[in-house]
């Protein structure tokens, strides 16, 4: 923002300074037709052949041709103007000529220099560079031409010019950086705080109310939804534990009076039933949880912690393999990366028969990818996989999958490390890859 700010004062400062140095340019230009016309009416109908040196006048020229060189630009402008000051003055004449020449270039005006050189430097403080040469034709064909010396002050305009915009255009870029400076710096500080409360959810220390009154009014107000919002998450954590005790005491007395049932068979499916009931209120709990973890992140090596959790399925014999992968470390909440992963895993065995587990290192992220064996997900409906309670087989029933909050959870452990959970089918169309991403910075 203060580089766009900056740029627009320095383009309007610029444009500032070029409309002032047009300005003193048409008035020099006008001056010099002013006093080449003063000199061509004053002199006109006289003859002066030689040179002549008054002060620091050049004298008229009468001659039977024009003074322009060969190739030598004229100044149309400055004829027109000249031409309308000898009209109103009642001079005769059919022809005008207006020469921008430099003054070594004119002999005439070489020699005047070199008689007035002392004068000329007392005067102008420098030597003079250019000259505007002007002529009229006389109706008798004679030229009479005027020089006229341009004060060599130009460039010390130029400089004045640039000197005050650089200098007005850094005192407004000062006071419009002390000024955004005020206002941004309590913005950062917010933005900062609205990141950190995303990820920890922690509102206990309120961020500082300073800067212009709108922008502490935002803070005010920020502090205020912060202290709500962190209360609300107690209040639902309080609740979340009561339900879970107040569902499991039931459950576990329940799992205790089945075992008086004799059928083995009967107490079998019971036991099933509340194991899948138990499973699923975890879920929930879990699922609940997850925005607001209470174990803090900790350096884990990426690969170290996929092995090991690769190894608790070898041990009971399941089809899961990992490959060899880079070595990563980064902050990460462990039990949960864990039970993400261990969610991603299932599924793949349930559905895919087998599970590929590999570790790899795409740009700036660490990708953990679960491959399977199975039918995969329609294309269409893989968005809606990644919903709560959300199966493509309808049931909520453990062997046909359980309650659809597997692949749930696992996106929201994801995205609690600032991650993501793709699916995606395989290419050929054997399997499906469940990618989880996770930044390394």
């Amino acid at each position: 923002m203060l580089l766009a700010i900056a740029v627009a004062l320095l383009i309007a400062q610029g444009v500032s300074a070029a409309l002032i140095y047009r300005a003193q340019a048409e008035r020099r230009e006008a001056a010099l037709v002013s006093a080449a016309a003063f000199r061509l009416t004053g002199g006109e109908g006289r003859d002066r052949p030689g040179p002549i040196a008054r002060g620091e006048r050049m004298g008229l020229r009468v001659g039977a041709s024009s003074p322009q060189f060969a190739g030598e630009a004229r100044d149309t402008r400055a004829e027109i103007a000249l031409a309308d000051i000898l009209t109103r003055e009642g001079v005769a004449f059919d022809r005008v000529v207006v020469l921008d020449r430099p003054l070594a270039r004119d002999a005439y005006a070489r020699d005047w220099l070199a008689r007035n050189h002392d004068r000329v430097v007392r005067r102008m403080h420098e030597p003079p560079s250019e000259l505007v040469v002007a002529a009229l034709r006389r109706t008798d064909g004679q030229w009479l031409s005027a020089r006229v010396v341009v004060p060599p002050g130009e460039r010390r305009l130029l400089r004045s010019l640039l000197l005050q915009a650089l200098f007005t255009y850094a005192v407004l870029i000062g006071a419009v950086a002390l000024v955004l400076r005020r206002i941004t710096r309590p913005l950062a500080a917010l933005t900062r705080r609205m990141e950190r409360f995303a990820g920890t959810r922690d509102g206990s220390e309120p961020l500082a109310v300073e800067g212009p009154d709108d922008v502490r009014r935002l803070i005010a107000a920020h502090n205020a939804l912060e202290t709500r919002i962190a209360t609300l998450l107690d209040e639902k954590d309080v609740m979340l534990g009561a339900i879970g005790h107040d569902l499991k005491t039931p459950l576990a007395a329940l799992r205790v009076r089945i075992e008086n049932v004799e059928d083995d068979a009967e107490r079998g499916k019971m036991a099933a039933t509340i194991e899948d009931i138990n499973r699923s209120l975890d879920d929930i709990l879990s699922l609940a949880r997850v925005g607001r973890p209470s174990d803090p992140l900790e350096p884990t090596e990426l690969g170290a912690l996929a092995a090991a959790v690769v190894e608790e399925y070898e041990d009971q014999g399941k089809p899961v393999t990992i490959a060899e992968g880079p070595r990563i470390v980064l902050h990460a909440r462990a039990t949960w990366l864990r039970r993400g992963l261990r969610n991603l895993i299932d599924n793949a065995l349930r559905y895919g028969q087998r599970a590929r587990v590999s570790l790899v290192r795409e740009g700036g992220m660490a990708v953990i990818r679960i491959e399977d064996d199975g039918p995969g997900i329609p294309a269409d409906e893989i968005v809606r996989m990644l919903e709560p309670f959300t199966r493509l087989e309808g049931s909520r029933n453990s062997a046909t999958g359980g309650a659809g909050l597997g692949l749930t959870l696992a996106r929201a452990v994801a995205e609690q490390h600032g991650g993501a959970l793709r699916l995606a089918n395989r290419r050929d169309g054997t399997g499906l890859i469940a990618s989880v991403s996770l930044p390394l910075v």
